[in-house]
C-alpha cells in the first residue's frame, strides 16, 4: 500500500501524524532487532530530508493543505501547454536587478545562497520550492517570468560548496522529467564545482545516478535556458544543462568559470608541482572567465548580471512555440 503514495508526482506530509514504511516498528524489531520508533523509522522529517520519498514536511494540515494549493497553482490541469495557467504578469519583464552584480563574492571558496539569486530573478521574489530539506546542494522550485510558470534548477554553494552528488543529481532529475512532462520551461542557474568526491559516492553509484540528471536534460524538448553564475567545472558543468545537452541559450556571468577543474588543481597536474603559485595565477589569467567557452560556442553572451531577468523573459518568448522533432519509441531507457 506504501508504493501507491511514491506512485503520485508530490508527497507532503505532516510532522507527528504522518507516516511511510513498507514494514513498522515491530516487524523491524522481530527481523533486525532494531528498537525504532514510527517517527525514527518513517516520519516526515525522515522522508522530507533523508530518504527523499517525500516532498514537502510541514507542522500541521492546515500549513499542508495551504502549501498544496500554492503548488497547484503552478502546475497546469495536463500535458497540454494550453492548460498551462498564465497570470497578470505585474512584475516588469525588464526589471534590472542590481543588487545581483554584488551578490556573488570575489573569493571563489565564499559561499552565496543561490536561492538569493533565484528569487531577485522571478516574478515578484515568489517561488515554491521541491525538496526543500532534502539534498539541500541544489535548489528545485516553481516560479513565474512574466507571468507563466517556469521550473527553477540552481546549484547551491551553502551546502556541499554546490557539487552534485547521488541524492542531488536523482533529486534535480526527477524535477526536469516532471517539468519536461507537463510542457514547463526548464531555467538553469549553474555554480557548480564538480562532483562530490569519495568512496561513499563511488561505491553508491554516482556515476549511474549522475547519469540521470544528465539524460533527463538531454531528453528534455521544452525550453531550456542556462546561466552561469560563478564555477562550472569538468563533467558536473555537462550535467547542468549545458550547451552540449541541447540547451537553447547558455548565458554566463562576467566572473563565471568554465573550465575542467579549479585552477591550483589543474596547474598541479598540468605542471606537475612546479612553481604552483605562479602557474596558478597564470591559469586563473587564461581560463578563470567565460571568454575562451564563449569563444568556441559554448556560451551564447556574456550578460551584466542586472540584466538576468530580462534576457530571460526575453529568450522565453522567444522559444514559447518551440517544437522539436520526437522519435518514436517505446519508451526512453533512462539510466534508472
Amino acid at each position: 500500500v506504501v508504493y501507491s503514495p511514491a506512485m503520485t508526482d508530490f508527497i507532503f506530509m505532516v510532522d507527528q501524524t504522518s507516516y511511510m514504511f513498507v514494514t513498522g516498528p515491530e516487524v523491524v524489531k522481530t527481523v533486525t532487532n532494531e528498537e525504532v520508533t514510527k517517527e525514527e523509522l518513517g516520519g516526515s522529517t525522515v522522508h522530507a530530508s533523508k530518504s527523499g520519498v517525500a516532498h514537502a514536511s510541514y507542522p500541521n494540515d492546515v500549513a499542508a493543505i495551504r502549501a498544496m494549493r500554492k503548488l497547484l497553482d503552478f502546475l497546469p490541469s495536463s500535458n497540454d501547454p494550453a492548460t498551462l495557467p498564465v497570470k497578470d504578469a505585474t512584475d516588469p519583464t525588464d526589471r534590472l536587478i542590481p543588487s545581483l552584480e554584488h551578490l556573488v563574492p570575489d573569493d571563489p571558496n565564499t559561499p552565496y545562497d543561490m536561492k538569493d539569486v533565484i528569487r531577485n530573478v522571478v516574478d515578484n521574489c515568489d517561488m515554491f520550492e521541491i525538496m526543500p530539506d532534502h539534498a539541500q546542494n541544489i535548489v528545485t522550485a516553481f516560479a513565474r517570468m512574466d507571468g507563466k510558470t517556469v521550473g527553477v534548477v540552481g546549484n547551491n554553494p551553502m551546502t556541499l560548496a554546490g557539487c552534485l552528488d547521488i541524492s542531488s543529481s536523482t533529486k534535480a532529475a526527477r524535477f526536469v522529467r516532471f517539468c519536461n512532462a507537463f510542457n514547463i520551461p526548464l531555467v538553469t542557474f549553474v555554480d557548480v564545482p564538480g562532483f562530490l568526491p569519495g568512496t561513499g559516492q563511488e561505491h553508491g553509484g554516482i556515476i549511474r545516478h549522475g547519469a540521470k540528471l544528465l539524460f533527463a536534460y538531454a531528453e528534455a524538448s521544452v525550453p531550456k535556458i542556462t546561466v552561469i553564475t560563478r564555477k562550472a567545472y569538468g563533467g558536473a558543468y555537462d550535467v547542468m544543462a549545458s550547451k552540449h545537452l541541447r540547451s537553447d541559450t547558455n548565458y554566463a556571468w562576467p566572473g563565471a568559470e568554465v573550465a575542467v577543474m579549479g585552477a591550483k588543481g589543474a596547474a598541479e597536474i598540468i605542471f606537475r608541482g612546479k612553481d604552483i603559485e605562479k602557474n596558478t595565477k597564470d591559469y586563473v589569467t587564461r581560463f578563470a572567465n567565460p571568454m575562451v567557452a564563449a569563444q568556441r560556442g559554448f556560451i551564447d553572451d556574456i550578460i551584466d548580471p542586472a540584466t538576468t531577468r530580462r534576457v530571460i523573459c526575453r529568450d522565453l518568448k522567444m522559444l514559447q512555440h518551440k517544437e522539436m522533432p520526437q522519435i518514436k519509441r517505446r519508451n526512453s531507457n533512462v539510466p534508472l
